[in-house]
């Protein structure tokens, strides 16, 4: 009886509770503006409550104070930032800590271990121990990346690439975290989080990834002028390069290099790839990211794995002290370079990556670069974009591997051994003994103790700052916004002008702003009216009238097509195409051949397996001519036959498309006997004219005699593209 009393009375207690909620519920939708208890409605309104708008606003900090955030604080226009700009130091902290635990910038990488040799004895300029004898080898890890894609992204879009450094050197860690492209979007680190917010997918929809052709990265570009140099080099070639193997490397910021005596030299980091430069076509960038979205990781890890180990030159671009105001550009901005037909490239050594890593994550994803891991007789400048880049990796790092004990990790950890009073923390996993944790100290006779520059210390470089007011800022010379990006755009050759100006024309085109199309149709004729002119006919904006007579200046250096070229063909991919009824002989020769010479050849044919005696290791449905460097077909009258003709076999015509890809791309083409039928069924000009052996018009070439052949399609594999196939718009 008490039982049922006692559960009659839950039941009503429970159906009271549940009356007075659908009440309270129902009051909360009337008192949000809706009469009936709509849960979608309800979800928004609550939403909303939390919704703001930043339009039309001033910009404060996160406890209200207005701010300045165009300019960090220095000491002096030409000083080193000060830490007590607190504005700087919120606003990158809360940019650094926004995602996790993927690194906000440059997720997608890959990594591999190599070594730097040194050409010589460098004392006379650096103090630094790895440069100090010819011969010396120093261990290596360098990874490469893009900025903006995620994890998951594709190799090949359109961005400025990372290309980190870290030399483990027997005075510590040095890490030279540089990218592929010379100059910097911004002058100060303060706006860093700008830039990437502009340029990373919209976060209203967060599309699109991995790239910045979209509204929000053109309405910043043309907003913030001092871009434009930056936005040139990633329109160009240098934005989507053909391998991680063929690009340069450049510190971006201009550094110190200190000597035992305490003398001082400006310089810029710059490391050169023996292989050459080379670069995708927009198209086939497109199409390989749908094809191997792991095109480039996968071409390091092959050359690696087959002992073709790429290599660079590194080494520097010296500036005295005296010569700092010599130029009329700041050598403290990191949106200039400093062009090497003014201050040439000395190299110091090579750089070569020989071992792919043992496993992705404990080595490429868990590694920490931060540019504050320096080496004696290397030095910091007042760069404004430096000075907050050795506040932000530090801190991103601890935020990203949730330890401050990161450096313990065998990947972080240098070769020489680590002695401080750091302790406990998460992840700790060294057992410290003793009782001494701190100095001075008398229990442990003062050690760890501390060690002077005359010593082996760490060299500081005592800079005079004097009579200089704290000021937001920076110096006049910083404010030429437009001259390196015409020197840049000056000096490439037209058909990299043209895919400079494709660039554009894809990119500014995403935006549906006519208003950003137009504003930044208006900076790119600062640069140059011609460029903004064919621009503009694209993207429907005016064509704009001439601002300035462009000053025809141009440097050595910056032309991908002009670069000195690798005398050989080593890495070369060749897709041999084959189909049933194909001259075995004449493709084993090519096979033979090309592999000789160090090249990667592979027959294309219609199934994997063996056909007539060849190994068939792709189908011309598992690959595409953008995969691969150059083309062969070899006779063989049944074969071209088969790939001449649209059946079962070929319902796409997949052999003519791979043959008409490969001459659109500017790549080499090589055809023999009933061969070149397949060239002419594909709409390739076909060379003409004397009675030779060998034929050959911009990269297509025909020929019966097989040496001569070979010969002729090795020097068409050593240039590597024929830009001159490619159509050039007309001045408008």
């Amino acid at each position: 009886m008490k039982v049922k009393i006692l559960t009659s009375f839950l039941l009503l207690a429970i159906q009271l509770v549940s009356s007075q909620n659908s009440e309270d519920d129902h009051a909360a939708c009337i008192l949000s503006g809706y009469k009936d208890s709509d849960p979608v409605a309800a979800k928004q309104d609550q939403l909303n409550q939390f919704t703001i708008s930043d339009e039309g606003t001033q910009e404060t900090t996160q406890f209200g104070a207005k701010i300045n955030n165009s300019d960090s604080l220095k000491a002096g226009l030409d000083g080193p930032t000060l830490m007590e700009d607190f504005m700087m130091r919120e606003k990158i902290m809360h940019f650094d800590h926004e995602r996790i635990p993927e690194r906000v910038v440059h997720a997608r990488g890959v990594g591999v271990h190599g070594y730097f040799e040194s050409y010589g004895d460098y004392s006379n300029i650096t103090a630094a121990n790895f440069l100090g004898s010819k011969g010396k080898k120093t261990p290596m890890f360098v990874r490469f990346s893009t900025v903006l894609g995620s994890r998951g992204s594709p190799d090949t879009v359109r961005d400025v690439r990372g290309f980190a450094l870290r030399f483990y050197t027997d005075e510590g860690l040095f890490d030279l975290v540089g990218n592929a492209i010379a100059p910097f979007f911004v002058h100060d680190a303060i706006k860093f989080p700008d830039l990437i917010h502009a340029a990373k997918p919209q976060p209203d929809t967060e599309t699109p990834q991995a790239g910045t052709a979209h509204e929000t990265a053109y309405d910043f570009f043309a907003e913030f002028p001092e871009t434009t140099h930056t936005v040139l080099w990633a329109l160009s070639g240098r934005g989507i390069p053909r391998s991680f193997r063929q690009v340069e490397g450049f510190g971006v910021h201009t550094f110190r290099l200190l000597n035992n005596k305490g003398e001082s030299h400006y310089c810029k980091f710059l490391w050169k790839p023996k292989a050459g430069l080379s670069n995708l076509l927009w198209d086939e960038a497109q199409k390989i990211a749908g094809k191997n979205i792991d095109f480039h990781r996968d071409d390091l890890y092959t050359a690696i794995n087959k002992g073709d180990y790429p290599e660079w030159e590194w080494g520097v671009q010296i500036i005295p002290e005296s010569d700092v105001n010599k130029f009329d550009f700041s050598i403290l901005d990191p949106t200039k370079i400093i062009p090497e037909s003014i201050v040439p490239f000395q190299p110091l050594g090579k750089i070569v990556l020989n071992r792919n890593p043992d496993n992705f994550f404990a080595e490429t994803e868990q590694i920490t670069f931060h540019p504050g891991h320096i080496v004696r007789g290397v030095g910091f400048t007042n760069d404004p974009l430096l000075q907050g880049r050795l506040f932000s990796y530090l801190d991103t790092q601890l935020n990203r591997m949730n330890s401050a004990n990161y450096m313990q990790l065998p990947i972080n950890r240098p070769i020489n051994a680590v002695h401080n009073n750091q302790r406990d923390g998460y992840m700790q996993s060294q057992i410290h003994k003793g009782k001494v944790a701190y100095f001075p100290n008398g229990l442990q006779s003062n050690t760890p103790s501390m060690v002077d520059a005359d010593e082996g210390g760490y060299i500081e470089y005592p800079e005079r700052i004097r009579n200089v007011t704290k000021i937001r800022g920076r110096s006049s010379k910083f404010f030429d916004f437009y001259s390196q990006a015409q020197l840049f755009y000056n000096s490439l050759t037209k058909h990299e002008q043209q895919q400079l100006i494709n660039g554009a024309r894809f990119e500014i085109g995403k935006s549906k702003s006519l208003d950003v199309r137009k504003r930044m149709i208006k900076s790119l004729n600062h640069v140059d009216n011609d460029l903004a002119r064919r621009v503009a006919y694209s993207v429907g904006v005016e064509l704009p009238e001439k601002l300035y007579e462009n000053k025809n200046k141009t440097s050595v250096g910056l032309s991908i097509e002009k670069y000195p070229k690798a005398d050989n063909i080593k890495t070369r991919t060749v897709a041999i195409l084959t189909a049933p009824g194909v001259n075995t002989e004449e493709a084993t020769a090519m096979y033979k051949f090309l592999e000789s010479k160090g090249a990667y050849p592979s027959y294309i044919g219609l199934n994997l397996g063996t056909q007539d005696g060849l190994n068939i290791t792709d189908t011309y449905m598992t690959t595409a001519s953008v995969l691969w460097d150059a083309v062969y077909i070899p006779g063989g009258k049944k074969s071209i036959e088969t790939m001449t003709e649209r059946s079962s076999f070929f319902p796409y015509e997949e052999p003519k498309m791979f043959v008409l890809d490969t001459f659109r791309h500017g790549k080499p083409i090589a055809a023999s006997a009933e061969g070149i039928n397949l060239l002419k069924y594909s709409d390739v000009t076909i060379p003409s004219g004397d009675d030779s052996r060998t034929k050959e018009l911009n990269g297509v070439i025909i020929a019966d005699n097989e040496a001569d052949l070979q010969n002729a399609f090795e020097k068409a594999l050593i240039e590597q593209r024929f830009w001159a196939r490619l159509p050039l718009d007309k001045q408008i």
